[in-house]
């Protein structure tokens, strides 16, 4: 008896062995936090958003709590220019005057955030958005 795909593309054995295979790590890391970064290619292909989205609810579903850190640098980029300004970077470090920082907060907290919150809420999850200024999480002062 063969396995037919179902509708995420891959057949029910296929799933069963990945599975099977995460299954220490599941106990290793049942009721733990784990963080992650979600970044690059993942963040701007419809398909691998898609993905990632299931792969955190999945999470969540067997026993972890992830917490999602993202990046969005070409967005920010793009708003930029937008505006007619271009981003600063020094060692590879964005360096940002308030203008630019307005645009971070608005891009980062606003767009890209909820897009993500909005894509995991679609999956079945349950998210909620923070920003490091939300309650004062996230205190900083200039190097």
């Amino acid at each position: 008896m063969t396995s037919s795909p179902d509708p995420g593309g891959y057949p029910a054995s296929v799933k069963a062995d990945v599975l099977s295979e995460a299954l220490p790590y599941i106990r290793r890391f049942h009721g733990k936090t784990v963080v992650i970064k979600y970044g690059g290619n993942a963040m701007t292909e419809e398909s691998l958003q898609r993905s990632f989205a299931h792969d955190v609810v999945l999470l969540k579903l067997v026993g972890l709590n992830p917490v999602v850190v993202h990046g969005g640098g070409p967005q920010i980029n793009a708003a930029l220019k937008r505006i007619g300004k271009e981003g600063t970077f020094i060692q590879g470090m964005r360096v940002t005057d308030a203008e630019t920082m307005e645009v971070v907060e608005w891009v980062l907290g606003g767009q890209v955030q909820q897009d993500i919150v909005m894509m995991i809420n679609e999956a079945g999850g349950k998210a909620v958005g923070l920003t490091g200024k939300d309650g004062s999480l996230i205190q900083a002062s200039k190097k």
